[in-house]
């Protein structure tokens, strides 16, 4: 599907801490597809869970392969207390999948075949910028919207000083 690229330069329009989740999977023996095949549908059928239930909190996401043996996804999320909470609701697809995986893992099923891994950050206002050119929205953009670059300082520096009025408002107090 082609996405017509915003023309000239934009930034993110993030505001407050941005939430960033990065999850995924690495095929240890190829040969094994019946222990990572169902590791690799998951990962989808868990984006399109969070998607069509958008109060849960994942406000975007990109998938990526770094190899032929490893893919994962950057995830954009609401808050760290929205990802923990989807992490853990038993009524989730995450919670039945992990489930699974860690019954097999303790049955030795699973061990050396497929690694799964995640590094989840909160980073704080003034700790990142981005910019985008001639680009659709993209990654931090596509989960918090875009604005010109102007808006935010045309130089990396501006784009770290920038302040929402939230956060303006509390560090003047």
């Amino acid at each position: 599907m082609f996405v017509k690229p915003t023309s000239g330069q934009t930034t993110a329009a993030a505001e407050g801490d941005v939430v960033v989740l990065l999850i995924g999977m690495r095929i240890n023996r190829f040969w094994a597809v019946h222990h990572w095949f169902p590791v690799a549908l998951a990962i989808p059928r868990m984006l399109r869970e969070l998607q069509k239930a958008p109060e849960r909190g994942l406000l975007g996401h990109v998938l990526l392969t770094a190899s032929p043996r490893t893919y994962y996804v950057v995830q954009y999320w609401e808050s760290k207390e929205k990802l923990y909470a989807y992490a853990t609701s038993p009524d989730t697809l995450h919670h039945r999948a992990w489930a699974i995986f860690n019954r097999k893992d303790r049955e030795g099923k699973v061990r050396g075949h497929v690694g799964l891994w995640h590094e989840a950050y909160v980073v704080p206002e003034g700790s990142y910028e981005s910019v985008y050119v001639d680009m659709p929205a993209f990654g931090l953009a596509a989960a918090h919207g875009q604005v010109p670059l102007e808006k935010r300082g045309r130089y990396a520096k501006d784009r770290f000083a920038y302040r929402s009025k939230a956060k303006a408002a509390e560090e003047a107090r």
